[in-house]
């Protein structure tokens, strides 16, 4: 059973960094893209980073670029988000998702409805 399990969410203070986790069973990473996105309060679902297996290219939003790093652990089966200087709008459950790479190869944008593997969540607040 393919599935993916997220954690590292929780309550930082804004300007702090937190490290997101993507855990896979039931198959490898290394034949996906893994993106990661976030759903705030009232808010659509919206794309966050994503990285291919395939040639290690990587996509950031604009509003995360140069804060956030998508990575990748092979021997865990397990993919990263590391993100700092965060800011109150960053408050989301964040989720990450997988797709083949025989559906995306490379990473040059961020579509929800392209991914058909996803995990439960993990709620990350920053507040004060």
């Amino acid at each position: 059973q393919l599935q993916l399990v997220e954690s590292g969410g929780g309550l930082v203070q804004p300007g702090g960094s937190m490290r997101l986790s993507c855990a896979a069973s039931g198959f490898s990473l290394k034949y996906y893209t893994i993106g990661w996105f976030r759903q705030a309060p009232g808010k659509e679902r919206e794309g966050v980073s994503c990285l291919s297996s395939h040639d290690g290219s990587t996509f950031n939003a604009e509003s995360v670029e140069g804060r956030f790093t998508i990575s990748r652990d092979n021997a865990k089966n397990t993919v990263y988000l590391q993100m700092n200087s965060l800011e109150p709008e960053d408050t989301a459950v964040y989720y990450c998702a997988a797709v083949q790479l025989l559906v995306i190869r490379h990473c040059v944008s961020l579509v929800s409805a392209e991914y058909d593997h996803w995990g439960q969540g993990t709620q990350v607040t920053v507040s004060s």
